[in-house]
């Protein structure tokens, strides 16, 4: 079923084992792309199936229009990922990316699917915490200056400011979508969440992050990294080894 999928826009699999016995749907940060995944794939190949999200309005899908609402963003994830479920699949989300997993967690399960069988949640505060954000309202101006506080876009793009006007409106869209979400009150998955933060993150407080634990009734576990919230482009060994036990933990089993 899933080499019938290969050339979907939304997923990117950038290194294929079809005859893996589990999967690893993971979803990018605000005004990301599939391609930010791709050293997690190659490091978790051939062990794991990799599946990377590209997000409309960016890349090579930078003429769909863009998606400005978590709920929409949701499901359309949902829509994209049923027929990749025909073996355990977890869901790694870095920022945006870790409150769409969690989305998508929860309508999978509502609906009687299969779920994630672990959650990572990379970069982001928990569903349930808020803060008042407006980087969505700025020019373009501020919002490069939010992408270069979060140490996130390579310096060569921001200082091309062709390659700017192609990014800024999906990054606005992004922040859109994550900066009006409010989550369910009281809602929480039964897939296990593993938390992935920085120490210095300017946008998870350790409070914030640890909050994810009333989002889930099974298991969770919280790792912390010296950085901020790109913590994991320094840590990226340890994170695939976090992932990578975790996932051949709960391999054989559903949620």
């Amino acid at each position: 079923m899933g080499e019938q999928r290969e050339n979907s826009a939304w997923v990117r699999r950038f290194h294929p084992v079809p005859e893996s016995g589990v999967r690893l749907v993971c979803m990018p940060h605000a005004g990301g792309s599939a391609p930010f995944y791709f050293p997690m794939s190659q490091a978790l190949s051939p062990a794991v199936d990799v599946l990377c999200l590209q997000y409309p309005g960016r890349q090579d899908r930078r003429l769909d229009p863009a998606i400005e609402n978590i709920p929409d963003y949701a499901d359309a994830i949902v829509a994209e990922l049923k027929p990749w479920l025909d073996v355990p699949t977890a869901f790694f989300g870095h920022s945006m990316g870790a409150v769409l997993a969690y989305e998508v967690a929860l309508r999978l399960e509502r609906d009687g699917h299969s779920g994630p069988i672990a959650l990572f949640a990379s970069g982001r505060r928990a569903p349930s915490r808020y803060r008042e954000e407006n980087v969505h309202r700025r020019d373009d101006d501020g919002i490069v200056k939010e992408m270069q506080l979060l140490s996130g876009t390579d310096s060569r793009i921001l200082g091309n400011e062709e390659i700017l006007r192609m990014v800024l409106p999906a990054i606005r869209s992004d922040y859109t979508a994550i900066e009006t979400y409010r989550s369910e009150e009281g809602a929480a998955v039964r897939a296990p969440i593993t938390v992935l933060t920085g120490d210095n993150d300017p946008r998870t407080s350790m409070e914030e992050a640890e909050a994810w634990r009333a989002h889930t009734t099974g298991d969770f576990d919280i790792h912390v990294f010296p950085g901020g919230h790109f913590f994991l482009a320094n840590h990226s060994e340890k994170i695939i080894e976090i992932v990578s036990k975790k996932i051949n933990a709960v391999g054989s089993q559903q949620y």
